[in-house]
């Protein structure tokens, strides 16, 4: 990073500038987001799942943890993932606030949200560290403050703010970058700030760790390799990682998560596509820019957004080609001198892009790599957000290459010219600035958070069972309703056993306390003091029947779909429910019907046997054969049945019901194509069985 030698500022007038960026970054925030987000009793946004609904997860951490116990290390909460309780740093709830505002809470009103006050800082701290770093190369500030603009209006922040609220602490790579470049300048390999900015990064989100890690990294190693220096720098690394562990361990890191558990894909799912600095797609939004064309993405590409914006794309060029042409003299001197921050660049880019090498909608090739480094990876399984730090540096060597190309130019023409950048980068970026400066203008509650929107089910079973219940448990995963019955269940004091709100768990202590609860309502020990859900049909069929004669009410909950249709949304086991109704629920009787499993792998299609069958010999049965999951229920309505019926008119003669794989229930039907056991929108149609 060598571009320019320039004398380093004097501590006052670091601070100045700094000073100066935290009010350019206040400015942008305030742009964009108006006052609303720090009204610390204005919590509509987050209930209504601002951008998509992951927000919800965040809050609801919160919401658990200020009714916990204080204790050490801060951050658990023993009403997450019931009875063993969970750190809300699985949550992302930022865990450095939350533990600060639950020492606050007697002061604190009824509501209280902070992930607005965070988000501003933020975006303050992100202007202060984008002088400090264009401060190092040119004392004109009029340049220093227009190159800062491109950090603040940077499109990853802009993308992650009140989404991933956590993830907006981006600052962290930029001061990590300054205090690189600072200590390549002066010699040194230790400063306080850098140090504590490593320590932080646990406290906000883990995620930043290996990024500012890395630029340590870098910085050491070049230190020790140029001054011939290595007992101290390695001394000081083992320090800071054991200083940052602590960190960890104090704000609940280490408590109860496990990367067994969370999204259940592995690294490679959510990793950076090829296509990702021209690419304005992200979760959310699909107009990122003026005048660039969207993009495909396949997988889950679009955690990896990078888009550099029409600006930055076009300065990269052109920096390039200037260097190339005018300062190629020395050029390769200069990066073999920065070959620890090249080593880092080629790390992260590696580890972004992944073993799935994606390009535009395309998986390009998957390369094998052995067990223990795929689940080692998966501890950072969003691979894409690992290229930050070099989205980061290509932008500092867009604006230092502009500095340095006019550096003996007037001061108006440098300003002109990089105005020049900002302009045309704003321009690009307009769709996006202007629905991010709509979005807090206002905000409705409803959006993502099904208890909110018109007409639901699961709200109005919830208001006639207030204060009934004291556990809420999950006999699956709910990767629907999960997050919406998270924020219910804080509300109402009660705890949770759902683990799918978090962002890691033990998925085996989860698993095997999921079967104790089932094994509890089978053996005729339901407890009172606790409502049961799954979205899983065979998981609620295999008891129901059980859980109904000990004076549950039992039934499946349905939501409206965009169509007008109706879809089932959960399913309920409610302890003392004496009655229940709802235009959207059904109650589950003898009467309830029979769906097929939602089963497909080389044979299986959605529960029906026709594909891949000429390996096992079975072609006649195309199409013929379908499955049900081996349950109670089941087996009951289909001893001596004759056919099923569709509901529709349609009457299907029953030849064959085996149960010969366990688990399974396969019945052979007189008919053409299966399939027609499926509406339109996907659903299977209500079975009945005639005898």
């Amino acid at each position: 990073m060598a571009l320019i030698q320039m004398p380093v500022f004097e501590k006052i007038e670091r601070r100045k500038l700094f000073a100066l960026g935290c009010l350019l970054g206040a400015a942008v925030f305030f742009l964009l987001y108006g006052f609303a987000p720090l009204d610390v009793t204005n919590d509509a946004w987050l209930r209504g799942g601002y951008i998509e609904a992951d927000i919800l997860q965040h809050y609801a951490g919160w919401l658990f943890y200020r009714q916990s116990e204080l204790s050490v290390p801060f951050c658990f909460s023993e009403l997450i993932n019931w009875p063993f309780g969970l750190s809300v740093a699985f949550t992302d709830s930022i865990p450095l606030f939350a533990a600060l505002f639950r020492l606050l809470e007697p002061l604190l009103p009824a509501t209280f949200q902070y992930f607005g006050l965070f988000t501003l800082l933020c975006f303050v701290l992100q202007g202060g560290f984008a002088c400090l770093l264009v401060g190092l190369f040119t004392r004109r500030l009029p340049a220093v403050l227009l190159g800062a603009v491109l950090f603040v209006f940077s499109p990853i922040l802009l993308e992650r703010a009140f989404r991933h609220t956590a993830l907006a602490a981006q600052f962290l790579i930029l001061a990590a970058l300054y205090y690189y470049i600072r200590g390549r300048r002066e010699k040194r390999f230790f400063y306080p700030g850098l140090f504590l900015v490593n320590c932080v990064t646990l406290a906000i989100h883990p995620y930043f760790a290996p990024m500012t890690y890395a630029l340590t990294f870098a910085l050491l190693v070049e230190h020790a390799v140029f001054q011939k220096q290595i007992a101290k720098p390695v001394t000081l690394l083992v320090a800071n990682l054991g200083c940052t562990a602590l960190v960890g361990w104090l704000f609940g890191l280490f408590s109860g998560g496990s990367a067994s558990g969370g999204s259940g894909v592995q690294y490679g799912h959510f990793c950076m596509n090829l296509n990702t600095l021209w690419n304005p797609v992200s979760r959310g939004m699909d107009h990122w820019s003026l005048f660039l064309p969207a993009q495909n993405q396949t997988l889950g590409n679009y955690d990896g957004f990078n888009y550099l914006g029409l600006g930055m794309l076009l300065c990269s060029v052109a920096v390039v080609l200037a260097m190339l042409r005018w300062r190629r003299d020395g050029l390769l001197e200069r990066l073999k001198k920065r070959f620890g921050l090249l080593f880092v660049v080629a790390c992260l880019t590696v580890f972004a892009v992944s073993n799935v090498i994606t390009a535009n909608g395309a998986v390009l090739a998957r390369l094998p790599l052995p067990g223990f480094v795929v689940q080692l990876a998966t501890t950072l399984r969003s691979s894409g957000r690992l290229f930050w730090p070099v989205y980061y540096l290509i932008f500092l060597c867009c604006v230092a290459g502009l500095i340095r190309l006019t550096q003996h130019q007037k001061q108006w023409v440098q300003t002109a010219v990089i105005g020049a950048l900002c302009l045309v980068q704003l321009v690009d970026l307009s769709p996006a600035l202007l629905e991010k400066a709509r979005s807090f203008r206002p905000y409705s509650d409803a959006g993502f958070n099904l208890l909110n929107q018109e007409n639901s089910s699961l709200a109005a079973l919830l208001d006639a069972t207030e204060g009934k219940y004291q556990h809420l448990v999950a006999l699956d995963p709910l990767k629907t309703s999960g997050l919406s019955l998270a924020i219910y269940t804080a509300d109402a004091g009660m705890t949770s056993s759902d683990t799918s709100f978090t962002a890691r768990y033990d998925e085996a202590q989860a698993q095997q306390r999921r079967e104790e609860f089932l094994q509890a309502i089978t053996s005729g020990e339901l407890p009172a003091d606790t409502i049961f859900f799954t979205e899983q049909e065979e998981t609620f069929l295999g008891v129901a029947q059980t859980a109904q004669e000990q004076g549950a009410w039992c039934g499946v909950l349905y939501q409206q779909t965009g169509d007008g249709s109706s879809a089932p949304l959960v399913y309920v086991i409610a302890p003392g429910l004496e009655e229940f109704s709802h235009p959207l629920a059904q109650e589950f009787s003898e009467d309830y019907p029979l769906h097929l499993a939602d089963y497909s792998d080389d044979f299986w299609d959605r529960g029906i046997l026709s594909l891949n069958l000429e390996s096992i010999g079975r072609q006649e049965d195309a199409n013929k054969v379908i499955l049900f999951y081996d349950t109670p229920f089941a087996r009951q309505k289909l001893e001596g049945a004759t056919a099923l019926s569709d509901g529709e008119g349609g009457v299907y003669p029953i030849l064959e019901v085996s149960d010969q794989d366990a688990g399974w229930l396969m019945v052979t039907l007189d008919i053409d194509d299966a399939h027609r056991l499926y509406r339109e929108n996907g659903l299977c149609k209500d079975l009945e069985v005639l005898s």
